[in-house]
């Protein structure tokens, strides 16, 4: 079997706090290492129902607290930030643990990707076709779905006001530069301390065949498809990556990781049962509504039609049963991907179910010593 590895958001269950939902991470990650997953990645997310708002402080904790599982960010929002700060920001987490930590990266919500306020259109029913049991959607306009002003609000406080944020392409030639010793600004020498020559590679992360997957290509680095978050479009994602691959001193071969939602019970029911509140959690996030904490299934209403089409691709295409189910199929999307790694995010609104839901994929997919 190929690698296992755990996409965490640190999430805020109703009725807890942002202080449980780190600890609970922790408990996880030292957990995961126990039951033999390769890495522990914290995603990136701000004003919603989670608590890795600002993952290199997370990831600190989390390598601090364990011994030998990876931990890196995934991915880290260049948008939001500058590359000199999560350079030597990750510079410093590789000092401390050296060998463990994996740097992703990704665009972020930003004014070069063409999200921007448009008339809502009608739109055809969406379709879906299946391929060896996994649901792949036909790509659709989520934009015209959106409060679009309420999320682009919310997300250009994260910027400094006027600031122009550099092309994504220019940002991760900085990055590179700062890595390897060679960033110049005006023909003067630059060096970030810690971080240069540190043996960090970038990791992008991507969910269509545009920029971040051909700069991932181009520079031979690891690619990490998001088919948990955008799954119309990972394969084409894949794809691009793939046919822009060239050989570098960090792979001689792509790399490809998919992702995965997944909520896994010692029976169908549970797990079905488990996975009641996804739905209204992924809205929250989607649409900026709210930090809305995720549900708990024995007290969440059903989705509105207003809000069923904005996640119904995600309800499509989680993975969720007992371990038999949930390994056939996250088997599939390996096969149909042909990734080299996969990581899978498993949510639920108790911390016990989480850490079952973890732990039984791992014995399942035979990673747990």
């Amino acid at each position: 079997m190929i690698p296992l590895s755990i996409l965490d958001l640190a999430p805020i269950s109703a009725g807890s706090d942002a202080a449980t939902a780190l600890r609970n991470t922790i408990d996880l990650a030292q957990h995961a290492e126990r039951w033999g997953f390769k890495r522990f990645w914290i995603a990136e997310h701000h004003f919603v129902g989670v608590a890795s708002s600002a993952p290199a402080v997370l990831i600190g904790q989390i390598a601090a607290a364990t011994n030998t599982i990876r931990v890196g960010s995934a991915a880290v929002q260049l948008g939001y930030t500058t590359v000199p700060a999560v350079v030597e920001s990750f510079g410093m987490l590789e000092a401390f643990h050296p060998g463990r930590i994996d740097f992703g990266i990704g665009r972020g919500q930003r004014s070069d990707t063409g999200f921007k306020p448009k008339q809502t259109r009608p739109r055809t029913p969406r379709q879906w076709r299946e391929v060896d049991g996994v649901v792949i959607p036909l790509p659709f306009d989520l934009r015209g779905l959106l409060d679009k002003d309420r999320v682009q609000a919310t997300m250009g406080i994260l910027q400094q006001p006027g600031a122009v944020v550099p092309e994504f392409g220019e940002q991760l030639a900085d990055i590179l530069a700062m890595l390897d010793g060679t960033y110049e600004v005006n023909g003067f020498d630059v060096h970030a301390v810690p971080g240069e020559r540190s043996g960090l590679t970038p990791w992008i992360f991507g969910s269509t065949k545009g920029q971040s997957a051909r700069l991932a290509g181009a520079h031979g680095l690891p690619f990490v498809a998001s088919y948990h978050i955008t799954p119309a479009t990972a394969l084409e994602a894949i794809d691009a990556y793939r046919e822009t691959f060239v050989p570098s001193a960090t792979l001689k071969e792509p790399y490809v990781v998919v992702s995965a939602d997944i909520v896994v019970a010692d029976d169908s029911a549970t797990a079905k049962h488990l996975a009641t509140g996804y739905g209204q959690w992924v809205y929250s996030i989607r649409t900026g509504v709210g930090a809305m904490p995720y549900p708990d299934p024995d007290d969440c209403p059903p989705l509105t039609e207003e809000q069923l089409p904005v996640v119904k691709d995600r309800l499509e295409t989680q993975f969720v049963g007992d371990p038999d189910e949930v390994a056939e199929l996250l088997s599939a999307l390996q096969r149909l991907t042909r990734a080299d790694e996969l990581v899978v995010t498993s949510v639920t609104h108790r911390h016990e179910d989480r850490l079952r839901s973890h732990q039984l994929i791992a014995e399942k997919w035979g990673i747990t010593p």
